[in-house]
């Protein structure tokens, strides 16, 4: 008496989501990259903040740099949370 061998059905592949082909650091990289190159694209084509007073004095500072303190603080969470241990 003979045998045939069973084979095993073929799983088919399951669809990757884009988390896991991508490991975290990437991600938290990308979104650093991002905020910097927002800070970059102010400086160069946005606009001035200019303050008043009555004496007719202004001050003019740029609105990169308030943005780029905001980047300097988003950049901090996203370094701690997607570059730091894994629990």
């Amino acid at each position: 008496m003979t045998s045939v061998p069973h084979e095993t059905a073929a799983r088919p592949e399951r669809r990757r989501r884009l988390s896991e082909l991508l490991p975290r650091e990437v991600w938290a990289s990308l979104a650093i990259s991002v905020m910097w190159v927002a800070v970059l694209l102010d400086s160069l084509f946005g606009p001035d903040m200019v303050f008043a007073n009555t004496g007719m004095n202004t001050t003019t500072i740029p609105s990169a740099v308030v943005l780029a303190l905001f980047a300097y603080l988003g950049t901090r969470v996203v370094a701690r949370y997607g570059l730091g241990e894994r629990e």
